[in-house]
């Protein structure tokens, strides 16, 4: 007798293939057959015609390190398929850390000083587990957080003896579940590590196969020589690579996609590398003084001195204060802030390519937050690929799913077959989309009629589901065992 039985939906494996219509088992929170199924008993049966039935997304950029503990329900996510979260990125991670004040910048990305209670990796992956929020969650060890637990002041590099220290809690992080380490060089935080203090760090992943996941020194001017940085640390740590949010940012860096891409694959040849991107021109993140322009849009998402500022453009701001963009940026902070500095044909390239994958890269903490939180996946099925026709939907379904679970060894997830856990999304091709957008962009995506998590029913629209079965997920082995390479 299997728990539910989905008839007739277009299956998407999660494969880079076109789907077929099949029925689909489940039983014991996992896929048990494929076929016609029509005479299968089951307590459940959903009937899929005219949708496809898809694995659950799997988000693998994330900052939802505190909120999965915080907001165990996590609404955003269910609500646009996504069913694993991965956490820990841009080198900023809610544990190991050990705070002694308020959380630098970028750290309070994820929450306020009262948020940083997980001294241990260990800790944390307890406190998701007693959580059980309503996704799976597998994390990363950021370099910023080892730096604050280590370093008195984040201006400088460390010293031999404070790197020693890091490694050592890194390699217990890693010894504990942890996929790999992070790091954010673009922050003031961290800009003053140099290449050695990060490759002295990665050098620790060799021993278990952890990847290195990196937002890289800059997405600006200098963006191949930071990716060529990125690329040298993970040669010499024999560990994959992962770029964040792969972009070309700044209107002087329009147009330097197909470069950039090219140096991408070309090291995809010699080493396994990858990158994540978001389906938006426009980034987030906090108010960074260097990145305050008047050459494109800028948006405050939160201000701590002038909250009453969130979701108000900058240049509206200092009009009112009689400020100049700067002086007026420097006010507001500590704060976060949309540009919209980044080319949409670049987006498109990024979208398309083939070693990339999807990431929303949301702030769940913005009170305005950029849509990405709520919108990233459906926009790329819906307005990306339907719409467009930037690529296949079983093509956009593979960089979410099956792609991503390969890259970060998420074992028997990220596939509809026999024995893969029964992550799924049940969503109609011709209405789904984003609904969320920069004016309003808390808003939960049209299309999708159903999420499983494990098995059991996570989401659905109007519909209140108070039980959560989402897992802690350590990593399972040595990445470079499952990492596909190009």
């Amino acid at each position: 007798m299997h728990n539910l039985l989905i008839r007739n939906a277009l299956v998407l494996d999660g494969h880079d293939r076109p789907g077929r219509p099949l029925d689909v088992a489940i039983a014991a929170g996992r896929i048990q057959k494929l076929g016609d199924l029509a005479t299968e008993p089951a307590r459940e049966v959903r009937d899929g015609s005219g949708l496809v039935l898809a694995p659950g997304f799997i988000d693998v950029h994330t900052h939802d390190d505190t909120m999965v503990i915080r907001r165990p329900e996590q609404l955003p996510k269910l609500s646009q398929g996504v069913t694993t979260v991965v956490v820990g990125n841009c080198g900023i991670s809610a544990a190991p850390v050990r705070l002694r004040g308020e959380p630098p910048d970028p750290l309070n990305l994820l929450g306020p000083a009262t948020a940083f209670v997980y001294p241990t990796f260990a800790a944390y992956r307890t406190a998701v587990e007693r959580a059980q929020p309503g996704v799976n969650v597998a994390a990363l060890v950021g370099h910023t957080a080892l730096r604050s637990n280590h370093l008195d002041d984040l201006q400088r590099a460390a010293t031999p003896a404070e790197i020693a220290a890091m490694r050592a809690e890194l390699r217990d992080s890693l010894a504990a579940g942890a996929l790999g380490l992070s790091s954010g060089l673009a922050y003031a935080s961290a800009a003053a590590a140099p290449t050695d203090e990060v490759a002295q760090l990665a050098a620790e992943l060799d021993a278990v196969g952890g990847l290195y996941a990196t937002h890289l020194r800059s997405e600006f001017a200098a963006v191949h020589e930071a990716l060529d940085e990125a690329l040298a640390i993970g040669r010499q740590a024999r560990a994959p690579v992962v770029v964040s949010h792969f972009k070309c940012a700044g209107v002087d860096n329009w147009g330097r996609a197909p470069e950039l891409l090219g140096a991408l694959a070309e090291a995809a040849q010699t080493q396994q590398v990858g990158c994540d991107c978001y389906p938006y021109a426009a980034s987030s993140s906090t108010l960074d003084l260097k990145q305050v322009t008047d050459r494109h849009r800028i948006t405050i998402t939160w201000s701590t001195p002038h909250p009453e500022c969130g979701g108000r453009d900058l240049d509206a701001i200092a009009a009112d204060w009689g400020l100049d963009l700067q002086e007026a940026a420097r006010r507001l902070q500590p704060a976060g802030a949309v540009y919209y500095g980044m080319s949409e044909a670049d987006v498109r390239l990024i979208l398309a390519h083939p070693l990339s994958m999807i990431g929303s890269d949301g702030l769940p903490e913005d009170p305005f937050p950029h849509p990405r939180l709520w919108g990233a996946f459906p926009r790329v099925l819906g307005h990306f690929s339907r719409d467009l026709g930037l690529f296949p939907l079983h093509t956009a379904v593979h960089k979410m799913t099956g792609l991503s679970a390969t890259r970060f060894g998420l074992k028997d997830r990220g596939l509809i077959e026999p024995g893969a856990h029964a992550d799924l999304v049940l969503f109609d091709p011709a209405r789904i989309r984003d609904v969320a957008d920069f004016s309003e962009p808390q808003r939960p995506a049209e299309g999708i009629h159903a999420v499983w998590v494990n098995g059991r029913l996570a989401y659905a629209p109007d519909q209140s589901i108070d039980e959560r079965h989402g897992r802690f997920l350590p990593r399972a082995g040595d990445l470079r065992q499952t990492f596909p390479r190009c």
